[in-house]
C-alpha cells in the first residue's frame, strides 16, 4: 500500500507538478536561465569573494551541491538508463533546464525573506518565506516538521546504510565500525555548526566532484570517435525512433523525468534552506547561482555518467541490475577493477557530504520551530546514534515513507512558489533593470520593497551602487 501510494505521489503527481511550474516560470520569467547563462559563470566567480565572518555565495553553492550531487549521480542515472534506454537522459536534460527557473525562484525568495540570526549568520527557506511572505505559520511549522523527518532523519538513516556498505563491498570493512567512524567524523564537524560544515563541504565538494568527472572525462575521451553518434541515439530513442529502445518511449520519459527531478532537487524546497544563508548584495546572484548549480549537476555530472555507461560497451538494452552495479561494471569495462572501488569510494564521498548537508537541513528546520540549545544538542544526539543504527539495519522501509513526506514536503513548497511568484518576479526585474543600467554587481534595496516582510538587519536600506563605469574610473585612478 505504501508502495502504491508513493508511486501516485512522487512518481505522476509530483513530477506533473514540478515540470509544469518549471515551465510556467520560465515563460513568465522570459527563460530567465537561458537570459542569464552566460552571466551565471561570471557571478560565479564573484561568488568566491566573501564577507569576513560570513558564509560566500560560493561557500552556499559548495554546501547545496554537496546535497544535489550525492547517489543519484551515480545509481540514479543508472537507473534510468536502465528502465528508460538512452533517451532517458534527454528528458533528464529538459527536466534540468526547466528546473533551473524553479531554483532561481525559490533561491530567491530564501534571500529576500531570510532573517539575520544572532552569531552574524543567516537563516532562510521556504518556511521563512512561507512564514513572512504568506503570513502562513502554522503551513511554515507543517514544512519545518516534514523538513525535519525527511532529511533530518529519515535519508540519514538510509545513507548511513549506503555508505558503510558500499564501503564494505569494495575493502570489507565492518558496517558497524564504519557507521561509528562516521559518527565520530560527523560529531566533529557538527559541533562547529555551520561555518564548519561549509568548511567541509568547501573541500570535499570540489574534490569529489572533480575527480569524478576527470575519470569519467577519461572514458568519454577513449571513446572520443562513438560520441556524436551516442549523442544521436539518445536523441532518437528520446523520441522512439530508435528502432532498439523504440518500446521504451514511455519509461525514457517517466524516468528521465522522475531522477532529474530527485537529481537536481529543483523545486522540493531543499536547496534554498542552504541557498539562504550566503551574504549577498542582491538576492537575484544567488537565484542565479543556485540554478547554475542544477545546470553543473545535471548537465555536467548526470551527462558524465550518463556516457561512461553508454560508451563503456557493458551496457545493451534489456541490462538487469541496479544503477550503481551497471556503473561500477562500466567503469570496470574500460579501466579495469579498480574502477569498482573508485565507484565506491566516490560513492562515501557523495553520500558523506550528503549526510551534512542532510543535517543542516534538519537543523534549520529545527531552529525554526526551537531557539532552544537543549533541543538542539539532543537533535544531534539523535543523528549520531542513527547514523550508527543505519549503518547495520535497511531502512528501505523507512526510506519509503520519507519518499511520500518528501513529496508532500514538495507540495507546500510549490505552492508557496505559485503564491509568491509575483513577489520573485519583482526581485527579478529589479536585479536585472540594475544590469541593464551598468550596474556591476545589482544590489537590493529594501526601501523599494516597503510592502514585504524583511529583515532590516539582512537587507538595510539604501545601499551603496557600483556601476561598471564606477569602477573602470577606480582602476584608471588606481593606475595613476
Amino acid at each position: 500500500m505504501l508502495e502504491v501510494i508513493n508511486d501516485f505521489l512522487s512518481g505522476k503527481l509530483l513530477i506533473v507538478l514540478i515540470v509544469g511550474l518549471g515551465s510556467y516560470f520560465t515563460i513568465r520569467s522570459r527563460f530567465v536561465q537561458f537570459r542569464h547563462f552566460t552571466h551565471m559563470f561570471s557571478v560565479f566567480k564573484e561568488s568566491l569573494r566573501g564577507q569576513a565572518g560570513q558564509l560566500s555565495s560560493f561557500q552556499a553553492l559548495m554546501l547545496s551541491l554537496a546535497g544535489r550531487v550525492g547517489a543519484g549521480n551515480i545509481a540514479g542515472v543508472g537507473i534510468a538508463v536502465t528502465l528508460g534506454g538512452p533517451g532517458a537522459v534527454f528528458w533528464m536534460w529538459v527536466t534540468a533546464l526547466v528546473g533551473m527557473s524553479s531554483s532561481f525562484f525559490e533561491c530567491t525568495l530564501a534571500q529576500v525573506y531570510k532573517r539575520a540570526d544572532g552569531d552574524g549568520l543567516y537563516r532562510g527557506g521556504p518556511a521563512y518565506y512561507i512564514q513572512h511572505g504568506l503570513k502562513r505559520k502554522s503551513m511554515a511549522i507543517v514544512f519545518s516538521i516534514l523538513l525535519l523527518v525527511t532529511y533530518g532523519f529519515a535519508f540519514i538513516g538510509l545513507q548511513s546504510y549506503t555508505v558503510t556498505h558500499s564501503l564494505q563491498n569494495a575493502f570489507a570493512f565492518d558496517p558497524s565500525h564504519t557507521g561509528i567512524v562516521l559518527a565520530v567524523l560527523l560529531a566533529i564537524t557538527f559541533i562547529g555548526g555551520i561555518k564548519r560544515i561549509a568548511a567541509v563541504s568547501d573541500l570535499l565538494v570540489p574534490v569529489k566532484t572533480l575527480a569524478y568527472i576527470g575519470v569519467t572525462l577519461y572514458v568519454i575521451g577513449t571513446q572520443i570517435e562513438h560520441v556524436p553518434a551516442m549523442l544521436e541515439t539518445i536523441f532518437k530513442s528520446a523520441f522512439g525512433l530508435d528502432p532498439a529502445f523504440a518500446g521504451l518511449l514511455g519509461s525514457a520519459i517517466v524516468m528521465g523525468v522522475k531522477r532529474g527531478v530527485f537529481a537536481n532537487e529543483a523545486g522540493l524546497g531543499s536547496a534554498p534552506n542552504v541557498a539562504a544563508v550566503a551574504a549577498v548584495k542582491h538576492p537575484g546572484a544567488q537565484g542565479v547561482v543556485q540554478a547554475f548549480s542544477v545546470f553543473l549537476d545535471t548537465f555536467v555530472i548526470c551527462t558524465c555518467t550518463a556516457l561512461l555507461i553508454l560508451l563503456s560497451g557493458f551496457y545493451t538494452p534489456g541490462f538487469e541490475g541496479d544503477g550503481i552495479v551497471l556503473t561500477q561494471n562500466s567503469l570496470a569495462a574500460v579501466v579495469g577493477d579498480w574502477g569498482r572501488v573508485f565507484v565506491s569510494v566516490a560513492l562515501s564521498l557523495f553520500v558523506f557530504t550528503c549526510i551534512l548537508y542532510n543535517y543542516y537541513l534538519g537543523e534549520n528546520s529545527l531552529q525554526f520551530l526551537s531557539r532552544n540549545r537543549a533541543v538542539l544538542m539532543v537533535f544531534r544526539g539523535l543523528v549520531l546514534a542513527l547514523v550508527v543504527w543505519g549503518s547495520m539495519q535497511d531502512l528501505s522501509t523507512v526510506f519509503a515513507f520519507a519518499d511520500i513526506t518528501m513529496t508532500c514536503l514538495a507540495f507546500v513548497n510549490l505552492v508557496a512558489l505559485a503564491l509568491l511568484f509575483k513577489v520573485g518576479l519583482r526581485v527579478m526585474r529589479d536585479y536585472d533593470d540594475q544590469r541593464k543600467a551598468g550596474v556591476k554587481q545589482p544590489v537590493f534595496d529594501s526601501s523599494k520593497f516597503a510592502d514585504l516582510d524583511l529583515d532590516r538587519n539582512a537587507w538595510p536600506a539604501n545601499p551603496q551602487v557600483e556601476t561598471a563605469t564606477d569602477n573602470a574610473v577606480g582602476q584608471v585612478q588606481t593606475q595613476r
